[in-house]
């Protein structure tokens, strides 16, 4: 895969995640009390289409970064373990809170009765997306693949997920901020994370048409 075709496939795999992350947080907050099944249901294939696209762009982000600069293989190979274990941690909490809602005779809140999820949601999610963010913003900056904005804003971000990594000890309300599977800790970080990967994923896809190709400077010299 050429670095043009991997900065496009991999801007239009994290447009396309957190497209389906924004589309999916703001269905958690329809009802009051237990939401209908489709309602649940509705958010969580949403929720693994997200990750779908989400495994693509880890894959193709380890690519661009080793074409770039082989030296920093390691960075992008840490990111891409870090991403995919996130990626089957969620899909499991997924499937956990799916199977609960289906075997239901009534209505249920999954956030609440499938108790399996809250630290798989939070405060494990939380470390992982935190590796993963740290590994992308090291990449990035060491290897110039990107303006230095994507870079910071990755690590602040990376901070602020590790801030919500000892919300296991603070209960199970979903209504609070800091807790297991609150409110901050799931969805205010989900979706400053859908919000940050929509800007790297535009920033990537427009840098397709913008960088050097890796053989022009050679090509430049044997002319010269």
């Amino acid at each position: 895969m050429n670095e043009s075709l991997a900065r496009r496939l991999a801007g239009l795999a994290g447009i396309a995640t957190a497209a389906a992350f924004t589309v999916e947080v703001p269905l958690y907050f329809l009802y009051s009390g237990p939401p209908p099944d489709s309602n649940v249901l509705v958010r969580l294939l949403i929720g693994i289409c997200a990750l779908a696209f989400l495994i693509v762009f880890v894959t193709v982000f380890r690519e661009l970064v080793t074409s770039v600069d082989s030296a920093h293989a390691w960075v992008a190979t840490l990111a891409f373990a870090a991403g995919l274990v996130y990626t089957t941690i969620t899909l499991v909490s997924s499937g956990l809170e799916a199977g609960a809602v289906i075997a239901a005779d009534e209505p249920i809140d999954p956030t609440i009765t499938v108790s399996g999820t809250y630290i798989l949601y939070g405060t494990i999610d939380r470390l992982l997306l935190a590796l993963f963010l740290a590994a992308i913003g090291y990449g990035i900056s060491r290897t110039k693949l990107l303006p230095p904005w994507t870079a910071r804003s990755a690590v602040v971000l990376a901070v602020a997920n590790l801030a919500f990594v000892p919300s296991l000890f603070f209960g199970n309300t979903p209504a609070h901020f800091y807790a297991a599977n609150g409110w901050g800790t799931t969805a205010l970080m989900g979706a400053l994370f859908g919000y940050w990967l929509l800007a790297l994923g535009v920033s990537l896809h427009r840098s397709a048409t913008r960088h050097t190709p890796a053989g022009s400077l050679a090509d430049e010299d044997r002319s010269a």
